[in-house]
């Protein structure tokens, strides 16, 4: 296809005007490399790490060419390649998505680290002792990204399995993520209570692994293969009536198991029957019907959405966010300008390539202001955290919440807990 229809939805293209960051120009590439025209290059390579992953151009897209699956399969080739081979990069990647993402105990040492050091005064005094202005610029932005870790992660939170409350309606499976799990692991709190109050008996299984979303992404292919068969055998699809995700960009790749393992005989068939279940929060809430909360814990609660572009593009999870939300007693929604536009998190694309990242913040939170909310809701651990970054650097006054925070406590508004602690 070359109608160009992708042009104007794309982030990059919009900012460079150049056919090469755009939709239709990163595929005429993998088309002449996979043709054998050209050969990949480094330019090749640093191109398929601009583009955001964001998925606009799939939406916008009337021939529904995939570009998300030509994506991942382009940077496979890159990485295989070794076009963008240098020692620091193998380092990084190596400590960072080959280990640390692999294992879920390694995942929540370093988070029990971090915390450690935030608690016990470490990065204050950092920051308070003038030592980081003898950094490189890059690492200073970088250490003032730096989230607080929580107090509890979901394992310390959240029981192994809580009835329904009142009639059991279904019996789910709960993810918990690894970022989600370290920086927001409220959010998986709320999750399992909002849950058990529409009628589900939650499971929630201890150290979960990573999806695989990081590794598939960055064109680890095997290796997000061997996080698939992991998640399928802890959370067996078939003893299930759902699987929920409440992260956008993790719930995308989650329901494309099925593609990975196509080829893998012993998980195929469960793969398929894996992407069956898997639910993002919102959509599954609003197909089995909400119980919508007595009373809201903040009657005339201005509130603003977010979209996460996976949530949105990838799941194509658009009404449903904004069904919960207007379920909540109390809450005005008011609509964000652009919402759908990428807030310039994607992953790690925030860390990868910072000034693209922060033109796309910019747009995204003058658009918050101009709304005058207090609350922005979004469905993704990433964004949330770029939203909170952004918000607070630019002197925004607004919280930044999952739409399933506020529904819980909205929930908690009658004074009853329904989430167990764990076992």
């Amino acid at each position: 296809m070359h109608c160009g229809m992708c042009l104007p939805t794309c982030p990059t293209y919009d900012a460079t005007k150049l056919e090469r960051h755009s939709p239709r120009g990163r595929i005429a590439l993998m088309r002449s490399i996979a043709d054998g025209e050209l050969e990949a290059t480094r330019t090749f390579g640093e191109e398929m790490y601009f583009c955001l992953g964001c998925l606009a151009c799939m939406t916008a897209c009337p021939a529904g060419v995939n570009y998300a699956e030509l994506f991942e399969h382009a940077r496979a080739e890159v990485e295989e390649s070794g076009v963008l081979h240098s020692p620091r990069r193998s380092v990084i990647r190596g400590l960072t998505v080959k280990w640390l993402f692999m294992e879920h105990p390694r995942l929540t040492a370093v988070g029990r680290a971090m915390r450690l050091y935030q608690e016990l005064g470490g990065q204050a005094l950092v920051r308070g002792s003038g030592i980081l202005r003898l950094l490189p610029k890059r690492l200073r932005e970088l250490e003032a990204m730096t989230p607080p870790v929580c107090r509890k992660f979901s394992n310390e939170l959240i029981a192994r399995v809580i009835p329904a409350q009142g009639e059991r309606r279904a019996r789910v499976a709960l993810l918990t993520g690894c970022a989600q799990d370290l920086l927001f692991s409220d959010v998986n709190l709320d999750t399992a209570e909002v849950l058990v109050r529409n009628g589900c008996e939650v499971h929630t299984p201890p150290d979960q692994p990573c999806c695989g979303s990081l590794h598939a992404h960055n064109g680890e292919w095997t290796l997000a293969q061997q996080l698939a068969r992991r998640m399928i055998d802890l959370l067996p699809p078939e003893s299930f009536d759902a699987i929920i995700s409440n992260a956008g960009g993790c719930g995308s790749h989650l329901k494309h198991y099925s593609k990975l393992l196509a080829d893998d005989a012993a998980y195929a068939a469960r793969a398929r029957l894996w992407d069956a279940k898997v639910k993002d929060i919102h959509e599954y809430l609003i197909g089995l019907g909400i119980r919508p909360p007595a009373a809201s814990s903040a009657p005339g609660l201005r509130v603003t959405y977010h979209e996460s572009c996976h949530l949105s593009h990838g799941q194509k999870v658009v009404v449903q966010p904004r069904q919960v939300l207007r379920a909540i007693p109390g809450v005005e929604l008011v609509e964000l300008p652009e919402s759908s536009w990428c807030c310039g998190s994607a992953g790690i694309y925030n860390l990868t390539q910072p000034e693209m990242a922060g033109q796309l913040l910019d747009r995204k939170v003058g658009h918050i202001r101009a709304t005058g909310v207090g609350v922005v809701a979004t469905g993704n651990p990433g964004c949330l955290l770029q939203l909170i970054n952004g918000c607070r650097a630019a002197g925004v006054p607004v919280r930044v919440a999952h739409p399933i925070t506020l529904l819980a406590e909205a929930y908690r508004s009658d004074g009853r807990c329904a989430a167990g602690e764990p076992a």
